[in-house]
């Protein structure tokens, strides 16, 4: 059953299970930033960036997730580092 997603809570949970689901079971898991879109008038969506360590690497990944039942509707991997 999907849930709806307009907390800070709910963001940071959804987007977790979201990553484990996509990449397994990662480290250090941290939300960035968070967009509401769009930017003015009512809040549909969420444009979420979160960073995570896995396999000795730091990810990057773009999340776009509706508010009203937490359906993502595009992840992108932004970019995979070394960390120094």
């Amino acid at each position: 059953m999907m849930q709806k997603v307009s907390t800070a809570e709910d963001i940071e949970r959804e987007s977790k299970r979201v990553i484990n689901a996509l990449y397994g079971n990662v480290n250090d898991f941290r939300i960035n930033e968070t967009f509401p879109i769009p930017e003015k008038g009512p809040r549909e969506a969420w444009d979420i960036q979160v960073n995570f360590m896995l396999d000795a690497l730091k990810y990057t990944v773009d999340i776009e997730m509706q508010e009203k039942d937490g359906q993502v509707t595009n992840a992108r991997l932004i970019d995979t580092m070394t960390p120094l």
